[in-house]
């Protein structure tokens, strides 16, 4: 009877402590959510308030100034073509430095695993000289290849390991097929690789789509602004619309929360089938 008293408050103090730790996750989202259907007079005054008047024109103001739609369009093209990057060249390399056992390949491999330890703001300033020395300074193309360069080698290191623990069997019975060093790959092992590259493009996509650094120092042509980095044009001067800037940072986050929403149990399959490999 006791044990069984003391299971039941062992749960009920598990339960209290989740929902305690999820109002403090989801705190400040409720509260942006909150605050952008203020006036900015009352975020002022009350930030913890309700609103006295909800002001979905808030709403309807930013979708036409920071053109949402043409934002939304340039966010989703700089994702796809980072993340469609990154997967290709992640997932070749990561397969070929499994595959090869060389001093060369080793080095190779542990040259990316290294490159992941360098923080981005020490290597910030070079960047944004060696982008505008080769003239991709301002596009979404160069974007993307920077963000190909930064987001690859994380992807390198999980697909290595994801790769190491497929049966070499099956690769030598589609060589004995007939499939040539490009048709094993592509048939083959990247059908296999399917799990762990579901966790990658995911991952890879909230980072690429939440970035605000990155798109401010290679982006300064309005028409080819992301979402983020679309709320620089309600900074003023000497005052902000603080009511606004939250509307437009919930209206940039809702696509990718959605998606991320429909798709994070293919996060938690890719992370233990790697693990169970």
């Amino acid at each position: 009877m006791r044990a069984n008293i003391l299971a039941l408050i062992g749960k009920v103090v598990v339960i209290v402590f989740i929902i305690a730790a999820s109002i403090f996750t989801l705190s400040p989202i409720l509260l942006a959510v909150l605050n952008s259907l203020k006036t900015n007079g009352e975020i002022y005054t009350n930030i913890l308030s309700l609103p006295e008047k909800i002001q979905w024109n808030n709403y309807i103001d930013v979708f036409q100034k920071t053109n949402y739609l043409r934002s939304l369009l340039n966010t989703f093209l700089l994702v796809l073509m980072s993340v469609s990057g990154i997967v290709f060249a992640a997932s070749l390399a990561g397969y070929k430095l499994a595959r090869t056992k060389t001093k060369l390949s080793g080095l190779f491999f542990g040259l990316f695993v290294m490159s992941m330890l360098i923080p981005f703001h020490s290597i910030m300033i070079g960047l944004v000289r060696v982008t505008h020395d080769l003239h991709v300074q301002g596009s979404l193309w160069g974007l993307a290849i920077v963000y190909v360069g930064i987001g690859s080698p994380m992807a390198i290191f999980l697909y290595h390991g994801f790769t190491k623990n497929i049966p070499k069997e099956i690769e030598e019975a589609a060589l004995i097929d007939g499939c040539n060093e490009f048709q094993l790959y592509y048939k083959v092992v990247f059908p296999i690789l399917r799990p762990i590259t579901a966790t990658i493009v995911i991952l890879n996509a909230l980072w690429i789509w939440n970035d605000f650094l990155l798109p401010l120092l290679m982006i300064s042509d309005k028409n080819r602004y992301t979402l983020l980095l679309s709320t620089k044009m309600l900074f003023g001067q000497y005052t902000s619309d603080w009511s606004q800037i939250l509307a437009i940072l919930i209206m940039a986050l809702l696509p990718i929360v959605i998606v991320y929403i429909f798709l994070q149990k293919h996060i938690v399959k890719g992370i233990s089938d790697g693990a169970i490999k």
